[in-house]
């Protein structure tokens, strides 16, 4: 079966092919990550389109989609999962949602990426690949997370250790969609990960308007 693979939950999005055999094997055909900062929806379809022509297949031929969830930021994820979702619906097709902090790295981990505000979303794994804390969102300092850590190498001073790079995968992304890709009928629903309020919120109070 071929899968298409896509995450907008962080500045590089991503978006793969690949061909998952009935054991389990995942075999990545074409894969695209592209630095794309806040220009997710006008990045993404170009890349469904490169990675699809890649892999010699069409829309027609994919079997399954799965997107990552995040955490990221509200734009950011909207984009991914609206695309999965669409892309799904169109062709009858299941969609399968994964945390994206799954995807990234494998083995025992603590991930973590950057959610602004100077925090970091991260979540610890141990050595079979399952996730044991989070996904949470923090300030790095004193937050005594447990390492190795893998993720974003800019929060190395902050968290007082070293942060090998890694990204989400098309490869990590199916081998955390492998329970429900194996059972489409126990796939939960399709619901971000925000962890936080957002930035902008409704005004509270009025100004009363006056005329002359």
């Amino acid at each position: 079966m071929l899968v298409l693979a896509l995450d907008t939950a962080t500045p590089t999005l991503l978006a793969g092919v690949a061909r998952r055999s009935a054991d389990g094997a995942v075999e990545v055909l074409a894969e695209r990550a592209v630095p794309s900062g806040t220009r997710h929806a006008e990045l993404l379809t170009p890349a469904i389109r490169d990675v699809l022509a890649e892999a010699g297949a069409t829309l027609g031929d994919i079997g399954a989609v799965v997107t990552g969830l995040g955490p990221g930021p509200f734009t950011g994820l909207r984009v991914g999962i609206v695309t999965a979702a669409a892309i799904a619906d169109a062709r009858g097709l299941p969609v399968v949602g994964v945390c994206s902090l799954d995807a990234v790295g494998d083995g025992a981990r603590t991930v973590v990426t950057d959610a602004r505000r100077k925090e970091v979303y991260w979540a610890a794994y141990d050595a079979s690949g399952a996730r044991v804390q989070g996904p949470d969102v923090v300030r790095p300092e004193g937050a005594e997370l447990p390492g190795p850590f893998v993720g974003d190498p800019a929060f190395a001073a902050r968290l007082g250790a070293p942060v090998e790079a890694a990204e989400v995968t098309t490869t990590g992304l199916l081998r955390a969609a492998a329970g429900q890709l194996d059972d489409p009928a126990a796939a939960a629903p399709l619901v971000p990960l925000y962890l936080r309020r957002p930035d902008a919120t409704p005004p509270t109070s009025f100004k009363p308007v006056t005329t002359s």
